[in-house]
């Protein structure tokens, strides 16, 4: 007596019978390959056990952490607990899977049943040996009695590994009776050649349709809804060209800096762990023409048409930062982090320019701002529309249409309109839709969440394909050759402007934005609604 459980179903669940009884009959297993790695423990792992406190998992799964480190399972489940406790937290105090004590408080299941799903299998990555041992565990513990049974393998593990770990589980390691899925995760090579032939390593064994090569970028909330956004409302059809915008501008910011990983910075820099990949997605969903139907190759082929006509960045359209400490000295410079060398050129800074050559697009700059160490926190997609013609209210600010990706996420429009009262002057504004004032939210999931889940259903949307990819790499090679000192010849070399932690970056950046149209709006600033909610980086 005194004990109640209290238990949402699957959000996925259907009535129809006979998708009840096909999904009794199948088992899908989930193997973490580094699931010893931070990003396992800190993204892969929690994305996981939110679907599954979501019912968003198949009925039948098992999730398999694999990694070369000897473990226990008690050891590793402690390992990964840290990075749980947040999501379930969240999840039991909604109250949707705990049991409720007389004069006690709940006392949450999810953990424990979550961790009645997992499982921990010590291997080498690149061993056919221990790909046959997996494969054996799998078919005779987990899959036995169902009559399908799907594998996804989810590689948290560094590029030089990626080949090894394929080859030595596609044949071995495979399922037999079922699908099977490979996320990938970034980075994707570090410039054309290298993507190329990681790419033919990977396509050598893999089909294309096994392939999900994962930007998590594309799995926010904001970024999910730039497509419905654009071909859902009729009343951006008209101004979506260059007929009304002037510019158009992609922005990343964090206020801080690396934090330790300068090491492993340096041998990317903002321009290959940002822009190449997050900023020039989001550009194509924003650009790229209407697609014939929202299945995933008919997108992904309008995103392929526009990346064909960008043409390599110009080194005169670039500019570089580097930060230095802040004015107050408080705060550590790039290079006093430890594993910068004293000589450092990586750019901890960007912003650049393209073009899209088509007739939607011609003249309007592409503008990419991103840099570490800046003065805030954010990711935002702004367009600029065109100056009102004539005057007749004197000079106004532009009209701005601004997706807000993180934090507070939103869209809104800056608009002129009449003070109220008595006054006949005009006041700048906003057309406002901000997520967590509009809509009933008490959480937007993980990116990682979203794109685990498409992966599961089989959506290849909001994943890179092999040429988007090699695309991606040909506009950005040149210039970050040109960079890395590799282009040799007359190549004219990049400057590394220097900028304090805390600021905006260097002042050559607005500069270069200034040359090619970008009118900075002063004296009002949007703010959002409510706090903006729990929103996920």
């Amino acid at each position: 007596g005194g004990v109640s459980a209290i238990c949402s179903p699957p959000l996925s669940a259907v009535s129809q019978d006979d998708a009840k009884r096909a999904e009794s009959e199948e088992h899908t297993t989930f193997v973490v390959l580094g699931a010893s790695g931070d990003l396992a423990k800190k993204k892969t792992f929690p994305a996981l056990f939110s679907l599954f406190c979501e019912g968003r998992l198949p009925r039948n799964f098992t999730i398999v952490g694999y990694a070369r480190t000897e473990l226990s399972f008690d050891d590793f489940w402690e390992r990964l607990s840290p990075g749980l406790s947040k999501v379930g937290a969240f999840f039991c105090d909604k109250g949707t899977l705990s049991v409720r004590l007389r004069g006690m408080s709940h006392i949450c299941l999810f953990p424990d049943k979550f961790r009645e799903r997992c499982t921990y299998f010590c291997g080498q990555y690149g061993s056919p040996d221990d790909a046959a041992r997996l494969d054996k565990l799998l078919q005779d513990k987990h899959e036995a009695k169902f009559a399908r049974a799907n594998r996804m393998y989810y590689l948290a593990l560094p590029p030089t590994q990626f080949a090894d770990a394929v080859r030595a589980f596609k044949p071995l390691a495979w399922s037999q009776k079922g699908w099977n899925r490979v996320i990938v995760e970034k980075p994707f090579g570090h410039d054309l050649p290298s993507s190329d032939k990681l790419a033919s390593e990977l396509m050598a064994v893999l089909e294309e349709k096994e392939t999900y090569r994962i930007d998590h970028y594309l799995g926010k909330e904001m970024v999910l809804d730039l497509i419905p956004l654009r071909f859902g409302n009729v009343a951006f059809t008209p101004i979506w060209s260059n007929h009304y915008i002037d510019s158009l501008r992609i922005t990343f910011k964090e206020n801080i800096g690396t934090e330790g990983r300068g090491g492993y910075f340096d041998k990317v820099g903002i321009i290959r762990d940002v822009m190449q990949n997050h900023l020039l997605q989001m550009l194509t969903l924003v650009a790229m023409e209407r697609p014939a139907s929202l299945l995933d190759e008919d997108i992904r082929d309008e995103k392929v048409k526009v990346l064909k006509q960008i043409g390599p960045i110009k080194t005169e359209h670039v500019v570089l930062g580097q930060y230095t400490r802040s004015e107050d000295g408080k705060t550590p410079g790039y290079k006093d982090d430890p594993g910068v060398p004293a000589d450092s050129q990586c750019p901890t800074f960007a912003t650049l320019v393209m073009f899209i050559n088509n007739e939607r697009w011609a003249g309007v700059p592409f503008i990419m701002k991103a840099g570490k160490a800046l003065e805030e926190r954010m990711a935002e997609v702004r367009i600029q529309l065109k100056d009102v013609p004539g005057g007749l209210f004197g000079e106004l600010a532009r009209n701005e249409f601004v997706i807000k990706v993180q934090p507070n996420e939103a869209v809104y429009m800056k608009i002129y309109g009449k003070q109220p009262g008595l006054s006949n002057e005009v006041e700048q504004t906003e057309l406002d839709l901000s997520l967590h004032d509009r809509f009933d939210i008490d959480r937007l999931p993980d990116a990682y969440e979203r794109l685990i889940l498409d992966c599961v259903n089989g959506d290849k949307r909001n994943f890179v394909r092999t040429d988007e990819l090699r695309e991606a790499w040909r506009i950005f090679t040149p210039m970050l050759h040109t960079i890395d000192g590799l282009a040799g010849g007359d190549a004219m070399p990049v400057t590394i402007h220097t900028y304090p932690f805390g600021s905006r970056g260097p002042p050559d950046s607005d500069a270069l934005v200034q040359h090619f149209g970008y009118k900075q709006t002063t004296g009002y600033t949007w703010k959002p609604k409510k706090k903006g909610g729990a929103g996920n980086e």
